[in-house]
């Protein structure tokens, strides 16, 4: 079955490789949400639908949840909570139950060892004010929303061409410090196809093998 995603954050480097996995792998038509419309110009027209928003504008995120099956938030700014809230608003006033939400790694202090430390000191974690804080309280606006959720919280993002990884739960800690973004591209895309299977998770998605205490490039 067809279905309408709404991409939220549509010109982002993840959502980048999402667009193409979906335009490849499945026949849904694309609603792509951004700022920065002019950059896709060269996706097919007939699967593709462009929207000049901002999160932050309930009236924007309202015109463009009209007759949206699934909504995937590739979203980073320090308002992000606020984007949340005004997300799962409009969800559930167009009645919209799956959402697919990027967040990042650390929120809930799941990062073990000398890699744990090193990564609440690059992401200043000191409280609700730090990008951690802000991005855990985005997330329990999204976990504590009548919503079928999956949030999606990668490593340390490469850009190196390959799809490789593991997982792991929200209560487990996590393992590798780096992840491609065609990966996390790719996972979102295999769960806008089959989301039944990820709802009610925070997922965390690591290349195996890269165990250490930062990312190999560091």
């Amino acid at each position: 079955m067809n279905q309408n995603v709404l991409i939220l954050g549509a010109s982002g480097r993840i959502a980048h490789f999402a667009i193409q996995f979906l335009l490849n792998d499945t026949s849904d038509h694309l609603t792509l949400f951004t700022r920065h419309h002019g950059q896709f110009t060269d996706l097919a027209p007939q699967r593709i639908s462009v929207i000049n928003g901002d999160t932050l504008n309930p009236a924007d995120l309202d015109h463009a949840m009209q007759n949206i099956d699934i909504v995937y938030a590739n979203l980073s700014n320090p308002e992000i909570k606020k984007q949340a809230q005004n997300i799962v608003t409009a969800m559930d006033r167009h009645q919209i139950t799956t959402l697919i939400w990027i967040s990042s790694i650390g929120i809930y202090d799941e990062v073990p060892g000398k890699f744990g430390e090193w990564n609440n000191h690059m992401l200043r974690q000191d409280g609700a004010t730090s990008y951690l804080g802000t991005y855990r309280a985005a997330a329990d606006v999204i976990e504590n929303s009548d919503l079928n959720y999956t949030i999606i919280r990668p490593a340390w993002l490469t850009n190196k061409d390959e799809v490789d990884y593991e997982t792991t739960e929200r209560n487990e800690k996590f393992k590798g410090t780096e992840v491609s973004r065609k990966t996390i591209g790719y996972v979102v895309a295999q769960i806008v196809k089959n989301p039944e299977p990820y709802a009610h998770r925070s997922i965390g998605i690591d290349k195996p093998g890269t165990d250490g205490n930062k990312p190999s490039w560091y």
